[in-house]
């Protein structure tokens, strides 16, 4: 542990939110306030905060029985993901935590996850997926995998509780972490936020207990608002990654199609079948859908790029799929295909007036139209993509002339 670094700390201020949660509101106070101890070996303080959600019960009255606790009351509900922001803009701490009001999670806790915070962690969850005792119910344990599958495959970091309602931060991550949900997806955005912008994300077991009654999670309502906000968390951050995914699964399908129908022409069938029509459409569908889809995604990623003033060029594990970037072949791949589908298009007239019928000029035609749609549509991208990377160089390119300026008046 370095001595400077635990210098930098003196406060942690927990935040517990609570709503309608009068039987377990004092057993959680007193556990949380029972750690002062432990904290205090490792040179941190405890400020102790709970935010009454808009209870019904008696949940503030008796959080208000305790003179060290800090009482903050929303009137009305206003969301679990609320609570916490209105507990972290009170606190005084430059060390902030917060678990639930339910007992699930152990305050115990708290002093190894400050541990990590010293060793240079900016944020630390406690994690009920790393080995330690979990209660959590079977269909929890399948969403929260699938949860974790996704950050870590968006994100290219290994995420394994992306849902975990216990953990410590440094305040000053707050800045990179927000804006921040106030439902109660607030703990699988924090953790793809925290990822997206390469905060340093700590994951230690931690024991889990499953609360007594029922829980105020949704398994299905908010499963869907967790994947939902998920993804759009991390489209914010690399586009690419997700629609270019899709979009070079489209393309895959719809060229596998085309394959198919070519084998069939090739076969000597001239006309199609129902089915036959079906496959072209699908195919022609799938393969325009796709390539905009994909070049849809690396054009956002350099508008991503320009809100946030850094380069992004994320491929799997970390290395970019392509070397260049694929979208700065866009040009001649796009000149390339409208010069095919052009081809196709004059070699198909001069057929048919030789005396060839549609039935056997249809699969000419019908890929000289993709292909110089797909043309059109690679340029387009392209004049848009080169307009963006040069508004991305600009500040870079002031300052070089600038300072070149400069040495020139030296």
């Amino acid at each position: 542990m370095s001595a400077v670094k635990v210098a930098e700390f003196s406060t942690l201020s927990v935040v517990i939110p609570a709503y309608n949660e009068e039987a377990g509101i004092a057993e959680i106070i007193e556990r949380t306030l029972s750690i002062r101890p432990a904290l205090a070996e490792i040179k941190l303080g405890l400020e102790l905060l709970v935010v009454d959600d808009g209870s019904k019960d008696r949940t503030a009255e008796i959080a208000a029985q305790y003179p060290t606790v800090r009482l903050l009351r929303h009137d009305p509900n206003r969301g679990y993901g609320a609570a916490l922001k209105t507990g972290f803009h009170a606190a005084r701490g430059e060390l902030l935590g917060f678990l639930d009001a339910d007992g699930t999670y152990p305050p115990e806790s708290f002093p190894a996850l400050c541990q990590e915070i010293f060793h240079g962690a900016d944020v630390v969850v406690g994690s009920r997926r790393s080995g330690a005792e979990s209660e959590m119910p079977r269909v929890r344990q399948l969403g929260n995998l699938l949860w974790s599958s996704l950050v870590s495959l968006l994100s290219n970091h290994r995420v394994v509780d992306p849902a975990s309602g216990m953990r410590v931060m440094r305040r000053a991550a707050l800045t990179s972490l927000y804006p921040l949900p106030d439902g109660l997806n607030f703990t699988p955005v924090m953790s793809t936020r925290a990822v997206h912008e390469n905060l340093t994300l700590v994951e230690i077991p931690m024991p889990y207990k499953e609360r007594e009654g029922a829980s105020k999670l949704n398994v299905v309502e908010d499963g869907m608002r967790f994947l939902g906000t998920i993804i759009w968390t991390a489209l914010s951050y690399n586009p690419v990654r997700i629609l270019g995914s899709i979009g070079a699964g489209l393309i895959s399908i719809g060229l596998l199609i085309a394959l198919i129908l070519v084998g069939v022409r090739i076969s000597g069938t001239s006309e199609l079948s129902p089915w036959g029509v079906t496959g072209a459409f699908v195919s022609v569908v799938l393969g325009i859908a796709g390539v905009s889809i994909f070049a849809l995604g690396a054009t956002f990623n350099q508008l991503v790029s320009l809100f946030h003033q850094r380069p992004i060029r994320q491929g799997l594990f970390g290395r970019p799929l392509f070397d260049p970037p694929l979208e700065l072949h866009f040009w001649w791949l796009g000149l390339l295909a409208m010069l095919s589908g052009i081809s196709f298009g004059v070699v198909s007239l001069i057929l048919g007036l030789r005396g060839w019928e549609i039935e056997r000029l249809w699969l000419y035609l019908l890929a000289g139209t993709v292909l110089t749609l797909l043309g059109i549509q690679l340029a387009i991208f392209w004049v848009i993509m080169r307009v963006l990377e040069e508004l991305n160089q600009r500040a870079q390119l002031v300052e070089d002339d600038l300072g070149r300026e400069a040495e020139e008046h030296e």
